[in-house]
């Protein structure tokens, strides 16, 4: 898995409802095809969107969702992307 962090750019106020309805198409296209594991918004973190994280075989693949991600494309974000793993009980907790 990758987490995608949302980083708000210097235009990130300047949003517009098409560059939003078009985010949470994107958001519910990556959900449909269950790529989308889980996504949010940051609350109190200035600078900081949110995030997703995205099950995907490798890499390039969660690159290529980052790049195509409508309000990266619009300039109004940039991301950082990094491999992410569960830590749970069926891993014992990656110990």
């Amino acid at each position: 898995m990758y987490m995608m962090l949302i980083e708000k750019s210097k235009t990130y106020n300047k949003l517009t409802k098409q560059a939003v309805t078009e985010h949470v198409e994107n958001i519910r296209r990556l959900d449909d095809e269950g790529i989308l594991e889980i996504c949010g918004v940051f609350q109190g973190y200035p600078g900081m969107a949110g995030m997703y994280i995205l099950k995907t075989d490798n890499k390039e693949e969660a690159e290529a969702i980052c790049k195509n991600e409508p309000l990266v494309i619009g300039k109004y974000a940039t991301y950082r992307l990094v491999k992410f793993t569960i830590a749970n009980r069926s891993n014992n907790y990656l110990l």
